[in-house]
């Protein structure tokens, strides 16, 4: 793509994919792909399965039919992020070493934690137990594993959750970021998110408005 890419040239393809839980199917008959340097956004009322679409990308959930896969790998290093609307914090440690944790957990490919955690705006907060965080700080410290630990597909569950006006300008600067070196994204979001490079953002519509 650019001298800048650091992913290899994937790309995630899904065909007649149907997902659900308990054997019921929320969402049906999907087809889509998501080229390197794109994000597509999972938009549809509440209830209509954009979770449970990431879960089943991520491989938490089977799928119900069809099938996906990321293609253009051929290594079995990890591929991908999921950051559910749970922020998996745990409160007794430091934002410091919650961060710390997930890095040697996902692999220390990326930038060191403290660099993450000044890149979201955390970095005076790094030794405060990160149970002292509002909402909106407690994302901000999941959004940082993205960044501590390099993979190319990033599955996001309401990532601007909590986050207020300069924490919104926050994700849609690490999502376009992430693209312009290769990555993919697919985001579940009811908020809006806008790139500088409108081409590189499109949409699956769940449910009723689709």
């Amino acid at each position: 793509m650019t001298d800048r890419q650091v992913f290899p040239p994937l790309a995630l393809r899904a065909e007649g994919l149907a997902c659900g839980r308990g054997g019921m199917a929320l969402s049906r008959d999907l087809t889509f792909s998501v080229e390197p340097g794109q994000c597509m956004l999972l938009r549809g009322p509440n209830g209509t399965g954009k979770t449970t679409l990431l879960l089943t990308l991520a491989g938490i959930v089977s799928p119900l039919e069809g099938s996906f896969a990321l293609q253009g790998s051929d290594d079995d290093s990890p591929m991908l992020h999921y950051c559910g609307h749970r922020n998996a914090v745990k409160p007794r440690l430091s934002v410091r070493e919650n961060l710390e944790f997930w890095r040697s957990m996902n692999g220390p490919t990326g930038i060191a934690a403290d660099a993450a955690l000044a890149e979201v705006g955390l970095g005076k907060l790094r030794d405060l137990d990160a149970g002292y965080l509002s909402a909106g700080q407690t994302r901000r410290l999941a959004l940082a594993r993205l960044l501590v630990s390099l993979r190319p597909l990033w599955l996001l569950d309401e990532p601007t959750a909590a986050l207020d006006a300069a924490g919104h300008e926050l994700v849609s600067k690490l999502i376009d970021r992430h693209l312009g070196v290769g990555g993919l994204a697919i985001a579940a979001t009811h908020d809006p998110i806008t790139l500088p490079g409108p081409g590189r953002l499109h949409t699956l519509l769940l449910g009723a408005e689709a």
